[in-house]
């Protein structure tokens, strides 16, 4: 792996990209050249902003499909691959919450627990293993699966999503063990900690939040495609923070 990745004419998977963070990844690695295939569930919402992205020229496709349904992984990595060719960059942004309003765990339901770690646990393991091959294969690849600080820190109510990400951290770290945690592996896995965003989800979460205080997706979208493209500093393995990062160029 060289000191620096070339995203232009690379190719990008991005779960749960119609809106917010996703989105926002979505549009900024398109900007820089890359070919990008956008998941959600949502299909208005993705086929409106997606068609919004390719007016301006930029070369993205619209998947629908439901990461927690396991039939549709295997389908849905054979569609990515034919539309833009094999997978560089998968970006496991799809989450969910679980009950909302948040709930204490001793009033989650058993049913909203496998829901949330269907989506947040579950989809991103499936689909890694769907692509991850071909990285391999093909020497050239980076997972990224987006995190939280309810992973680490025990926060009342947030129990089922706190698990999966949990759950998700640790997963990330053992890929990254099987793969290798050599410096310049050619294949990387890392989680990222994009922190406290202007998005509908943390609405939902939080309506009372002070909005003018939280990070923009763009900004934080910026950050997470320099740790992309900067191996030495963002190593296979790694648990990073999007507002620590500073982005270099």
């Amino acid at each position: 792996m060289t000191m620096h990745m070339n995203l232009n004419d690379s190719t990008a998977l991005i779960t749960g990209g119609s809106q917010g963070l996703g989105y926002a990844l979505a549009s900024a690695l398109a900007e820089r050249g890359v070919r990008v295939v956008v998941v959600a569930r949502d299909p208005q919402a993705l086929h409106a902003n997606v068609s919004a992205l390719q007016e301006r020229g930029l070369r993205v496709h619209a998947l629908r499909a439901d990461i927690a349904d396991k039939h549709a992984i295997y389908p849905l990595a054979a569609q990515a691959a034919a539309l833009v060719g094999p997978i560089d960059i998968l970006i496991n942004n799809a989450s969910t919450l679980g009950p909302v309003p948040l709930q204490l765990l001793a009033d989650t339901d058993c049913e909203e627990l496998e829901r949330t770690l269907a989506v947040n646990l579950l989809g991103p393991f499936r689909l890694t293993k769907a692509l991850l091959g071909s990285m391999v294969l093909r020497g050239r690849g980076v997972v990224v699966n987006i995190s939280s600080d309810a992973a680490t820190e025990p926060y009342p109510e947030w129990g089922a999503y706190g698990a999966s990400k949990a759950a998700l951290d640790q997963l990330t770290r053992i890929w990254a063990a099987e793969l290798g945690v050599e410096l310049e592996s050619p294949v990387r896995i890392f989680a990222v900690d994009p922190g406290e965003m202007d998005t509908r989800m943390h609405a939902q979460a939080m309506p009372d939040a002070d909005r003018s205080q939280l990070a923009a997706p763009r900004d934080v979208a910026q950050s997470i495609i320099a740790m992309i493209e900067q191996p030495r500093r963002a190593a296979n393995g790694a648990r990073l923070s999007a507002s620590k990062w500073q982005v270099r160029t």
